[in-house]
């Protein structure tokens, strides 16, 4: 999170500069309604620029003016360049009309313009116990002792012994209404992050593939030790760590079982008063099949990103193969062209048997003769009056002490500006010492300039006069 990157992030990240575009609202609403609020990953091109027409159209109405002047088609073919980077167009397989897909920056700029909203109820209850079921997980799968294991599973049985203990009792602890909300609006606000996640990983797989496409184009290496840099892992895209997570959650999910015990799960908490009283979106009795069929495409999208890889690295091989090929048809040609020729000219002629190598470095540089001419002339012992003032008068700035001050100033606070520098260190030597200080903040020390700010810098030079200079705003950073 400096500055630079900052920087460069608010000129190329697509959530920033959606953020930041003319018709952010109208883009915001149009791609959440269609594509986040209904669970969509892709829509064809016809269908969504009816879409964007109805909207506009509706935008329209209720301004009483014309606010967006291009067509459908305009704004969406704008929205999936590469300047803009919104949505990505695509042809799928078998098909000659291109299909629309939100980008992972969209959502999570929109998903960002929602959480604006203020929360009616912010739960924490809820939030800590996952914590600690987080860090019980970790410690309990990396835990080497089997004694330490059994002890932790003979208290977890007798916390379990001690429940079953007091239901037989007719002592049942039942949960608070509050504690009902605050976990369901969690497994709510999950369910949907999840939902968002897999557009990431799809990126994510994406740019995976991507980079693997760069290595093998820059590879320099011979084809053995590419193939097995990039087939020794077997699969890069579906060994990544991402990809290890997702084929876990596929298997999870995959499973029947777990398909209907979670639909009996959401049936029955959504049939509890508490959560219905927060008017819960009856979308979420289904979120196993969104996840289903949102998980079904980032499938296919790494299954063909590794077929896409393996026909690419063949195709490589094979322009290779045809190359060499060439080549050795191109000699038995010429082995044929001259066979029959009765005075057997030169087939193949080299100059030598080695190079000629003539190094720049080996060549000495050019020296001229010394050749001393001896005078006869008496010197004169007089010396001559030769000024000598203007080699005193030299200004010499130390950059090492200056560079101390810093360095000494910071060793208490995390930065300090030039102005309240000077006050402890007044300048010595006018603007040469000044200028010093500007060349340490733009060459060796961490600092930056702000030419949106100005301050005044006060010295009295040699002679007593009081001098000011008026510079950009310099602090100097740990």
């Amino acid at each position: 999170m400096d500055y630079q990157q900052l920087s460069a992030q608010r000129r190329s990240h697509p959530a920033w500069r959606l953020l930041a575009a003319d018709h952010a609202p109208m883009i915001a609403s149009f791609l959440h309604k269609h594509f986040i609020a209904p669970n969509l990953r892709t829509i064809a091109r016809q269908e969504l620029a009816s879409q964007l027409d109805d909207h506009l159209y509706h935008l329209h109405e209720l301004a009483g003016e014309v606010l967006f002047t291009k067509s459908a088609t305009a704004y969406l073919d704008d929205w999936a360049s590469d300047e803009r980077g919104w949505l990505r167009k695509y042809y799928p397989a078998g098909q000659d009309e291109p299909h629309y897909d939100l980008t992972s920056p969209t959502e999570q700029a929109v998903e960002w313009l929602i959480s604006l909203n203020q929360r009616a109820f912010i739960g924490t209850e809820s939030r800590l116990m996952t914590v600690f079921d987080l860090l019980r997980q970790i410690i309990d799968g990396t835990e080497l002792n089997p004694r330490t294991r059994i002890a932790e599973l003979q208290k977890r049985k007798a916390a379990i012994d001690a429940e079953i203990a007091q239901i037989n009792q007719g002592r049942l602890a039942m949960m608070e209404p509050t504690q009902i909300r605050e976990r369901f609006l969690q497994m709510a606000s999950t369910a949907r992050d999840l939902l968002s996640d897999f557009r990431a990983v799809d990126h994510n797989f994406r740019h995976l593939d991507r980079s693997v496409r760069e290595r093998i184009a820059t590879w320099e290496g011979s084809k053995g030790e590419l193939l097995q840099e990039i087939f020794g892992k077997r699969d890069v895209i579906a060994d990544s760590d991402e990809g290890k997570s997702f084929r876990a959650f596929w298997d999870f999910l995959m499973s029947p079982s777990r398909q209907d015990e979670l639909t009996a799960l959401l049936r029955s908490v959504m049939a509890l008063e508490s959560v219905r009283e927060l008017a819960p979106d009856n979308r979420l009795l289904r979120v196993h099949y969104d996840w289903l069929e949102a998980g079904e495409v980032t499938q296919r999208t790494v299954a063909r990103l590794s077929e896409q890889l393996r026909r690419y690295l063949d195709d490589q091989a094979w322009l290779e193969n045809r190359r060499i090929m060439q080549l050795i048809r191109d000699i038995e040609k010429q082995a044929l062209d001259v066979r029959n020729a009765i005075e057997h000219p030169a087939f193949i002629e080299i100059d030598a048997a080695a190079p000629a190598l003539a190094a720049p470095m080996d060549r000495t540089l050019f020296s001229p003769p010394f050749k001393p001419t001896i005078l006869q002339d008496v010197l004169d012992d007089t010396p001559a009056a030769i000024p000598s003032d203007a080699l005193f008068e030299q200004v010499y700035v130390d950059r090492l002490k200056l560079a101390g001050h810093v360095r000494r100033a910071l060793q208490g606070r995390q930065q300090i500006s030039l102005a309240a520098l000077l006050d402890a260190h007044p300048l010595e030597q006018g603007l040469a010492e000044l200028a010093t200080y500007f060349s340490l903040a733009t060459q060796e020390l961490p600092s930056v300039i702000d030419d949106t700010q100005e301050e005044v810098i006060h010295w009295r030079d040699a002679q007593g006069l009081a001098r000011q200079a008026t510079l950009p705003l310099l602090i100097f950073s740990t």
